[in-house]
C-alpha cells in the first residue's frame, strides 16, 4: 500500500500528533462521520420482528467497518507513490483511531479534584470515562470506576486499533475504531435489543487478542513502574472473567492486581478483593501505567508493521 519509509514515519507522526494537538474538531473527526453514518442506517431499521431487526443489525455491524476501510485502501493506495502527499491522509487519519491525550487527561479530570476534596467535581468528570451514573458514589468507588475505565480504555481506545494497524495497515485501524464507535452506538443498548447484538459480537471479536494482550503489556509495565506485576497477572488470570465483558476484565484485573487496590462495581463484580480501597493517588499511578503501555505498545506495532512490509 505504501512505502516501508512511509508507514514508518506514519505512528510516530501520528502520535506525535495525539499528543500535542489532541483531538480534531468534531466537524472534520472521522469517527464523528462514522457515528452519523451508522445512525442514518439505524434510523432506517426495522421497528418489529426480531429475526428482520437482528438481519438489520447484522448488516449495520458489516457495512460501515468494510466501507470506511475500502475507502481508506483506495484512496490510501492512491496516494502512496506520492510520499509527501500520502501522510497528510494517513496520519490525521490513524490519530482518529486512538486517543492517548484524551483518556490522560480524563483520567486527570477525576484526579485532580478527587485530590482537593472536592467529590462532586469529581463525579462529574467521570461522566466523561463511564456510562453509569456517578451520583451516588463515594470517594473510593469513584476512584475505582476511574481506574477501571482507565483500564479498559487502553484496550479499547489505544492497543487494539495500534494492534490492526500493526497487522492490516491503515484500513485495519479504521475498521476497528468502526466497530468499536458501532458497538458504543448501539451495542445491546441500541433501540431494539436484536438490533445491537451483532455490533456487540463483532466487538467482543474484534477486541479478544487486544484486551489480552493489554493485560500482559499492564503486568510488564508493572515491572517498569515498581508496581506488582506477580500479582498482575495472578489477579487477571483469577478475575478476568468475572465481568460480563468476555474482554474488559482482563485489563482491568490486571490493572487492580499491578495497583493492589479493589475495583467494584458494586451489585455486579469486584476485581482484586481483598486489596486496598482506591484513592485519588491510585489514579495517578494508573495513568503512568496507561502511559507506558501506550509507549509499549507503539514500539511494538510499529517493529510488527515494518516486519510484515520487508516480507512482502
Amino acid at each position: 500500500m505504501a512505502s516501508g519509509a512511509t508507514e514508518a514515519w506514519l505512528l510516530p507522526l501520528a502520535v506525535a500528533w495525539d499528543l500535542l494537538l489532541g483531538e480534531p474538531p468534531s466537524r472534520v473527526h472521522p469517527v464523528v462521520w462514522m457515528g452519523n453514518l451508522a445512525r442514518a442506517i439505524e434510523r432506517r431499521a426495522p421497528t418489529e420482528g426480531a429475526a428482520r431487526q437482528f438481519a438489520y443489525g447484522v448488516a449495520l455491524a458489516f457495512a460501515p467497518p468494510l466501507i470506511y476501510a475500502t475507502v481508506t485502501r483506495m484512496t490510501y493506495r492512491r496516494l502512496a507513490g506520492r510520499p509527501s502527499l500520502a501522510p497528510l491522509l494517513g496520519v490525521p487519519l490513524l490519530k482518529s483511531t486512538f486517543a492517548i491525550r484524551a483518556l490522560r487527561r480524563a483520567g486527570e479530570g477525576v484526579r485532580a479534584p478527587l485530590a482537593a476534596g472536592d467529590l462532586a467535581a469529581a463525579r462529574a468528570g467521570l461522566r466523561s470515562l463511564v456510562s453509569r451514573d456517578p451520583a451516588g458514589l463515594d470517594a473510593p468507588l469513584v476512584a475505582a470506576a476511574a481506574v477501571e475505565s482507565l483500564a479498559e480504555n487502553l484496550s479499547d481506545s489505544i492497543v487494539a486499533p495500534l494492534c490492526y494497524w500493526a497487522v492490516l495497515g491503515l484500513p485495519g485501524a479504521v475498521a476497528y475504531r468502526a466497530i468499536n464507535t458501532l458497538d458504543a452506538m448501539i451495542g445491546y443498548r441500541g433501540r431494539y435489543e436484536w438490533l445491537g447484538k451483532a455490533a456487540a459480537r463483532l466487538d467482543d471479536a474484534s477486541n479478544f487478542v487486544p484486551a489480552r494482550l493489554t493485560a500482559l503489556l499492564l503486568v510488564a509495565a508493572a515491572v517498569v513502574a515498581g508496581e506488582d506485576a506477580p500479582r498482575a497477572l495472578a489477579t487477571a488470570r483469577r478475575d478476568a472473567r468475572a465481568t460480563e465483558s468476555p474482554n474488559a476484565g482482563w485489563p482491568m484485573a490486571a490493572m487492580a492486581g499491578a495497583l493492589g487496590v479493589e475495583l467494584e462495581k458494586v451489585a455486579q463484580y469486584r476485581l482484586g478483593a481483598g486489596g486496598h480501597p482506591a484513592d485519588a493517588a491510585t489514579i495517578g499511578r494508573a495513568d503512568r501505567l496507561v502511559a507506558l503501555v501506550a509507549g509499549g505498545a507503539m514500539v511494538l506495532a510499529l517493529a510488527a508493521r515494518l516486519t510484515l512490509l520487508r516480507r512482502r
